[in-house]
């Protein structure tokens, strides 16, 4: 039987393929205020601005592709059980060729109307005021803004619960609950992390590789492919 191979992925290994990240620019947003695009009152109060926002960065998801890093992931479905449960909202995972993902806070080519979160709906192209469900009710980028539950969460407990080995890679572990969920994995779960800025209590941590995701992933790959052997 595979082992399961647990993966938490964040904005670090999206930002080797040219994703733009919020991530230690002094609380902007690709200039804008996280509050004002990425909240339920920033939505309340401009719409539009909101809209724009993530129309523009769904534009973007099209002129990016996969790294390396994503590549592995995949390929490393032949000798584990992969899942990935990513606080990411681009699809580059899923583009890789990995069939095992969670979105813990959305997805760029989803949207879903203002009044529940089950309604959700397949959205590539731009997502503007006027744009309502079969019901007639305003669509909504399917985010999750700060502030709003992570309605994953659940799920993703459950995932974690199951490891074997438990990846942490691209993350600062600074976002909950995100980042609490390694405080679930089994007691004989082995763990390793890839991220060039840790700074947290994992940074002593005997598999903590201090580099990028890509280079991470290539010295992860003999790693794990020695465990499977």
């Amino acid at each position: 039987m595979k082992k399961n191979l647990v993966v938490l992925s964040g904005a670090g290994i999206s930002a080797e393929s040219g994703v733009k990240t919020f991530r230690d620019s002094g609380g902007l947003w690709e200039n804008h205020r996280i509050e004002d695009v990425a909240s339920p009152e920033g939505f309340a109060r401009n719409p539009k601005l909101v809209m724009d926002f993530y129309n523009a960065r769904r534009k973007q998801l099209k002129e990016v592709a996969p790294n390396l890093a994503h590549f592995i992931l995949a390929d490393l479905e032949e000798q584990y059980n992969v899942e990935i449960i990513t606080q990411n909202v681009d699809d580059l995972h899923e583009r890789a060729g990995s069939t095992n993902i969670l979105h813990l806070h959305g997805e760029l080519k989803k949207a879903r109307p203002i009044n529940n979160y089950q309604n959700i709906i397949s959205w590539e192209r731009n997502l503007n005021l006027g744009d309502v469900d079969e019901n007639g009710v305003q669509l909504r980028p399917h985010i999750v803004w700060f502030g709003e539950e992570v309605v994953e969460m659940n799920n993703a407990l459950g995932i974690v619960k199951k490891a074997d080995i438990f990846l942490v890679i691209g993350t600062s572990m600074q976002v909950y609950p995100a980042a609490g969920l390694i405080d679930y994995i089994p007691e004989n779960c082995e763990v390793y992390l890839i991220d060039p800025n840790l700074d947290n209590k994992f940074v002593n941590h005997k598999n903590y590789l201090k580099t990028n995701a890509t280079q991470g992933m290539e010295q992860l790959k003999k790693i794990l492919l020695k465990i499977f052997n």
